[in-house]
């Protein structure tokens, strides 16, 4: 199986401005991604920027990077973009790694990138994992996926999905009993002719009301293939408070 990985990387952040350079043991942020990256089966790993100083960190740990427009509205306009200028065939395999997510399992990244090839029917491939406490249940920032027989997904939401009506009107407080309930994370394999349809498409009425861009996917009959995480995907780096975490499971702040 081949694929390429690619890590869209913005400087812009609102709550950690610079985020990909922020220093983790010694380390930009963004190197720890791109090793993690590397461990994984991936014929190549890209990084895809529309910063100068991204670029130039980039460079100096010796990542392959592509410079992209910033005017893209979407980490998935800009994968677009790279598979583009890669010359990429329509039936190769991309998958799309957060820059924000220094500790992702290199596991996760081959299953991915396998549960796509494996998936005739489907143009994209993602993960979930079970949903185990109430609070993340109701928690509208934990997106939530169900899915059908085949793994293939039904709906994405910020909404308690399915909802557990009978246990909630009785014990609202307590986490109902069964593995219903999963938490969607947010790795994605796309086959590149699939992002060459998608970047045409304009956004889909119930992605603007969930703020959920796979959604748009769904709503042109496109095929998401899901499956449970072979590996605790760690969150990824999104506060101080994650940052300030991540530099003590990684031994240090600087």
């Amino acid at each position: 199986m081949s694929f390429t990985v690619v890590i869209p990387a913005r400087y812009g952040s609102t709550r950690l401005p610079g985020k990909p350079l922020l220093a983790i043991a010694d380390k930009p942020m963004l190197q720890h991604v791109w090793e993690q990256a590397s461990q994984s089966s991936a014929d190549a790993v890209v990084i895809a920027t529309d910063d100068q100083r991204i670029e130039q960190a980039a460079l100096g740990f010796g990542a392959d990077v592509c410079m992209t427009s910033p005017e893209h509205p979407s980490g998935t306009d800009r994968l677009q973009q790279v598979v583009t200028e890669l010359a990429l065939p329509d039936d190769a395999l991309v998958v799309n790694v957060q820059g924000d997510e220094p500790m992702i399992p290199p596991a996760v990244i081959d299953q991915v990138a396998l549960n796509l090839a494996e998936a005739e029917t489907a143009q994209v491939a993602t993960l979930c994992e079970a949903i185990t406490s109430v609070g993340d249940l109701l928690n509208p920032n934990v997106v939530k996926v169900v899915t059908d027989d085949n793994g293939m997904a039904l709906y994405f939401s910020r909404a308690p999905i399915p909802w557990p009506r009978e246990a909630f009107r009785e014990e609202p407080q307590l986490m109902p009993d069964g593995d219903h309930w999963h938490r969607h994370i947010g790795i994605y394999a796309y086959r590149t002719a699939f992002l060459h349809r998608y970047v045409t498409w304009p956004p889909a009425p119930l992605e603007q009301q969930e703020q959920l861009e796979q959604l748009r996917a769904l709503h042109h009959g496109a095929g998401i293939h899901v499956a449970p995480a072979l590996a605790v995907v760690p969150p990824g780096v999104d506060t101080a408070e994650d940052l300030e975490h991540v530099r003590d499971l990684l031994g240090g702040s600087r």
